[in-house]
């Protein structure tokens, strides 16, 4: 399967719209998201990724069908350190789970930006972790741990690496 992963456009903002609403919906089993008046749940920060310089917004096509989303920034969401990449969502449609789609899009993302890395995994998302860890560990050629953070409002574990791709 052909995976690419592709800087999304400002026209494409509808698009994205879309998939972070099945992914929100994905999330609620994790985590309280509220509903709006309006039947969706909403992305405040979406229009960001196209007017601020450390974001960048990504479409993942797998054999050209859409297959999900990746939204990256720059800056630690635990420490503020300026120079982290984050991946702040990653979105695979369930038909394309399990397929090897998401082990390949965070691949190219990784390539894509050098640097040191953070991935947050809300606590109770144990797929989610799981996924992570084996994806780093390819990346990286070796074993990774994660570290769990507890705030006030959340609990979650860290992933951190260096791409020098």
């Amino acid at each position: 399967m052909q995976i690419d992963v592709l800087p999304a456009t400002p026209d494409q903002q509808p698009i994205l719209a879309n998939l972070l609403e099945l992914y929100s919906h994905d999330f609620s089993e994790f985590v309280e998201v509220k509903l709006g008046a309006d039947g969706r749940f909403g992305y405040p920060r979406l229009p960001l990724y196209w007017r601020e310089t450390h974001r960048h917004p990504f479409l993942i096509r797998a054999d050209g069908e859409l297959a999900g989303l990746v939204l990256v920034q720059q800056g630690s969401q635990i420490t503020g350190a300026p120079e982290i990449w984050d991946v702040a969502e990653f979105f695979i449609l369930r038909s394309y789970r399990r397929h090897g789609v998401g082990l390949q899009a965070a691949l190219a993302v990784w390539q894509r930006f050098t640097g040191d890395w953070e991935i947050r995994v809300t606590a109770r998302n144990t797929g989610a972790h799981d996924f992570w860890q084996r994806t780093i560990s390819t990346f990286t050629g070796q074993p990774t741990q994660s570290e769990l953070k507890e705030s006030a409002s959340k609990s979650q574990y860290l992933f951190s690496f260096r791409s020098l791709a």
